[in-house]
Order: structure tokens, then sequence, then C-alpha cells
């Protein structure tokens, strides 16, 4: 397995082993032990998800409040996504950068992401089915969205806009500047404080 940081601090790109032969693959796509040597810190499992997603289906940008924040391992178990991690942390000296992976059903790839991260993905196959671990359970009052088509974040989609599909709630974002003005951003401090305890 290997583990290689994104341009996002705190966020990072793992590609596993596979093992194949005549009946197929075998891999291994979490191994707490190497993540853990890699990151700096366990990852808590709290609440595992799977989408199933349309072509063309973009999900995001989604963050959470911080404190506790989610943190996100995320994979395509089928099909093939667009994965984007972006910095929303207020203070984060690459506040609004953002990064891709392709994670798809032939390379394995993960993506994991630390608390206070945006993330967003958008399907490049129909029936794309994304599965995500996460830190946190889903709690709706602390659930946050940016505009993914916002042009201060400037994400590459891969697409135009007028052929991606957006929920009512993702299309209702505001943008990055909105969302800092209404103090739903998260702050760099409290979130580096956050890693720092969970690595003691």
């Amino acid at each position: 397995m290997e583990i290689r940081r994104l341009s996002v601090p705190d966020a990072y790109e793992v590609t596993p082993v596979q093992h194949r032969d005549g009946r197929g693959a075998f891999l291994e796509w979490f191994r707490e032990d190497v993540f853990e040597a890699e990151v700096g810190r366990p990852f808590r499992l709290r609440q595992a998800n799977v989408s199933v997603s349309r072509l063309g289906a973009l999900r995001g940008v989604h963050f959470a409040d911080v404190p506790p924040g989610q943190a996100k391992y995320v994979t395509c178990l089928s099909g093939s996504v667009l994965d984007v991690v972006v910095d929303l942390r207020v203070g984060s000296p690459t506040f609004g950068r953002w990064d891709a992976v392709e994670l798809d059903d032939v390379s394995r790839r993960a993506v994991f992401l630390s608390e206070g991260l945006g993330h967003g993905f958008v399907a490049r196959t129909d029936g794309a089915v994304v599965s995500y671990l996460c830190s946190e359970g889903y709690a709706p009052g602390r659930e946050h969205g940016v505009m993914p088509f916002d042009p201060d974040l400037g994400v590459d989609w891969g697409a135009p806009a007028e052929r991606l599909l957006l929920s009512p709630k993702d299309e209702a974002a505001p943008t990055l500047a909105q969302a800092r003005a209404d103090g739903l951003l998260p702050d760099y401090r409290a979130c580096r404080a956050l890693y720092a305890a969970s690595a003691s």
C-alpha cells in the first residue's frame, strides 16, 4: 500500500497492492497500521456509507463543523468518479486550494481527508458506487456545503456545469465567501488542535 500526500495538506491518496490470479483480485484497501504510520494518527471509524450515482451526478462540496468534524476514507467500488478535496479551513496557508484524484474499480485507489476539509465527487460512469468510512456519524445540524461551481474555488469537474446533476441542497449551497462571512467554515487552528489531540 502506497500513501501519497495531496497538494491540500492533511489529505492523502492511497494506492493498494492488488494480488491477481485466475479467480480475480484481492487487495487491502485499508490497513490501520500503515495508515497511522503515514498520517501520524489513527482513523476512528464511526459510520460507513455507500452512494450509487448516475453518470454526471455531482455530490458536494460537503464539510462538517469542527469539532468534532468528520474525516473520510473514500473509495470507488464500481465504476469511476473524480474525487475532489478542498481546503475550507479559515487561516490555512492553502485556504481555497483543491486537488482531485480519479477513483475507480481498476486502480482501487482511495482518498483520506481530515476533518475540516471539503469533499465532493462527480460520477464518470453510470451506477458509480462509492464507499465512505467516516470518523463521526451524520448529524444534520453540523453538516454544510459550498457551491461546487463557485468561481473563487475554480474546481475543474471535468464537464460543464449544465451537464452535471446536483441535489437541490447542493444547488442552493453558499459560495465560499458567503460561507466564510456566515461563520460556517472550519477554523484552521481548531482543526490542527483536533489532529494533534487524536494523535496523542
